[in-house]
């Protein structure tokens, strides 16, 4: 990257806030404020595509999906990229739009590759954000850092093609199919109701020679095999699932062709999904031409949202070997960590197991340590903000899978301004903060939480380095240099 000549002085009433930088058609950018959480883009050279007023010999621009889209074409690095097969990935969910930064400050020199750019469309619902929004403020945050590593956008939990084709014209490169809705809760079914529903499924009678009494060899020393209960257990479960994320793939590869990531998550179910189920997914996926680089399956143990995994350890690990032997054999796809936010005991036997083909997702927990720089910061905001998430818990609760009580919560008029943080760590209340994010961040206080936020940047940028560093290092992959 060449910079410009360095007597390139910022507009008047504005302070520099990176270096200038020189695009490959010779116009140079740098971001600018003018004021605590008042960034510019000052465009120089450059007007074509960019929105703003005049200055001097530029441009000042708002920081708009525009002008960061602008900004993407003159600058390859900062459009999204596929994941390189032989590193992790790792998801930087910002609820907020602006923890980019401190995204990247937590790599460090780790080889893990980031998706900087990452919401659901249910998460856009509730803070009022759009996949457009979501994505120039990536590209904002790797511009601030110079991050010229490359980076990751997926649209998340994508149930609909008219979202995933938005997301893919905007130019992302990771799509996550979520099929939930298209899970059937065979645990709760008898055999008879099972083989009702089997007989009724489409190709009912060639699944049933694909796979009843068959044994399938995966790997050098796993053999799963499949009873013709198995079969009719794993095909009404699941079939639905597998025919919804093929109908999605085949919509996006009619539309930007095939060089994109896709991910298929059956995560969001009641029950896990055993090896067995895995293996039925996986195959299916594959007769039908999708090719998807990781699949999250729902694992064993409270995979919930802000807090570590809970569960029998041993049983986890039993069947993360065979998921992981599994994903390895059938195309050599990567395992995906669903509701990864602090799973602190899980990341090195899941970076272990899976030999490095993996992806963590996390979202919450970055606007939980927001939450955190406002506790220590504006202790007064904070309570307001507390006793907003315990009146929208009920409401806010509905799609989680959360086990938080409000009744274990101490009263927050008893607690003293330096104990406050303590919220941020206990179980229930960490879990109420964390599942109001979008009636807070659509609130009255969304404004004065940014505002505090800009004031104490510093201390925001250093807070997710530290916590999301930690996520990092846990999955133990060893940095390239």
């Amino acid at each position: 990257m060449t910079e410009p000549p360095a007597d390139r002085n910022a507009p008047a009433g504005t302070e520099a806030l990176t270096p200038y930088r020189s695009a490959p058609d010779g116009s140079s950018f740098a971001l600018v404020r003018t004021g605590p959480g008042e960034t510019l883009l000052h465009a120089i050279g450059a007007p074509d595509g960019f929105r703003g007023e005049e200055s001097g010999d530029g441009f000042l621009c708002p920081l708009t999906p525009e002008n960061a889209a602008a900004l993407a074409e003159r600058f390859d690095w900062l459009r999204p990229r596929r994941i390189p097969e032989d590193r992790a990935s790792f998801g930087f969910g910002d609820r907020i739009g602006i923890a980019a930064p401190g995204h990247l400050r937590a790599l460090r020199s780790s080889a893990v590759f980031p998706i900087l750019a990452q919401q659901s469309v249910r998460e856009n619902a509730r803070t009022g954000r759009t996949f457009a929004d979501v994505l120039a403020s990536a590209v904002v945050g790797a511009f601030r850092e110079g991050y010229t590593g490359g980076f990751g956008a997926d649209a998340d939990h994508l149930k609909d093609p008219v979202d995933a084709l938005e997301a893919a014209r905007l130019g992302y490169s990771f799509f996550t199919c979520d099929p939930g809705d298209h899970v059937e809760p065979v645990e709760t079914m008898s055999i008879d109701e099972v083989g009702e529903r089997f007989a009724r499924i489409d190709d009912a009678e060639g699944t049933r020679k694909r796979y009843a009494g068959r044994s399938f060899g995966v790997g050098e020393s796993l053999v799963l095999h499949f009873s013709e209960e198995h079969v009719m257990r794993a095909a009404v479960k699941y079939g639905g699932a597998v025919e919804h994320a093929a109908r999605l793939y085949g919509t996006l590869v009619e539309e930007i062709g095939v060089d994109f990531d896709y991910e298929v998550s059956v995560d969001e179910t009641e029950a896990p999904t055993s090896p067995l189920e895995h293996l039925y997914v996986a195959l299916e996926l594959r007769r039908r031409g999708v090719e998807f680089v990781s699949l999250a399956p729902r694992f064993v143990g409270a995979m919930e949202k802000g807090v570590d995994w809970r569960g029998d350890f041993a049983q986890f690990s039993s069947d993360l070997v065979q998921h992981a032997t599994i994903a390895r054999s059938i195309g050599g796809y990567r395992l995906s960590l669903h509701s990864g936010s602090d799973k602190f005991s899980l990341y090195p036997s899941f970076a272990r197991e899976t030999e490095g083909r993996c992806h963590v997702k996390t979202a919450g927990t970055s606007y939980l340590v927001a939450l955190e720089i406002v506790a220590r910061h504006d202790p007064a905001l904070f309570r307001r903000l507390a006793v907003h998430s315990l009146a929208a818990f009920a409401e806010d609760k509905a799609t989680y899978h959360i086990s938080a009580d409000p009744a274990r919560i101490p009263s927050i008029d008893d607690l003293s301004d330096d104990r406050l943080p303590e919220l941020l760590a206990a179980h229930d209340s960490r879990q109420v903060l964390h599942v109001a994010f979008g009636s807070t961040l659509q609130s009255e206080y969304a404004g004065p939480m940014s505002r505090v936020l800009a004031e104490h940047e510093t201390d925001h940028y250093a807070a997710l380095a530290a916590h999301l560093g930690r996520h990092i290092d846990g999955l133990e992959v060893a940095s390239d240099g």
